[in-house]
Formats: structure tokens, C-alpha cells, sequence
């Protein structure tokens, strides 16, 4: 089972690349367990959605 590092770098590596199953299942393994993990999880998808919303606005120039 992963431990919470492992755990956490494998969420900052899904937004870089596609996780292999085997990655995939130990995350959401870890996840189940961890609520510090999943919180961290939430955290970093927001944060890349805010990310995603601020390149995209229509005033953002280049």
C-alpha cells in the first residue's frame, strides 16, 4: 500500500500524465483510507481548475 508521499505525488503526477491502472488502484486504495490524502486531492484539482479558468479568460493576453 502507498504511504501518503507516494500517495500525493502520485495526484500531482495525474495532472502531468495518465496513471497506469496499477497506480490508479493503489491511489484510490490509499484515498479510501486517507482523508488527509483526499483532501489534498481536492486541493490540487481546484487549484488546477482555477489554474485552467485564469489562462482561459478572454482579457488574459499573451
Amino acid at each position: 500500500m502507498l504511504n501518503c508521499e507516494q500517495a500525493t505525488r502520485l495526484q500531482s503526477d495525474a495532472m502531468e500524465r495518465p496513471l497506469s491502472m496499477r497506480e490508479k488502484m493503489a491511489l484510490k486504495m490509499h484515498t479510501t483510507l486517507c482523508s488527509a490524502c483526499r483532501q489534498f486531492g481536492r486541493q490540487v484539482g481546484t487549484l488546477r481548475d482555477l489554474t485552467r479558468q485564469y489562462r482561459d479568460r478572454p482579457d488574459q493576453k499573451d
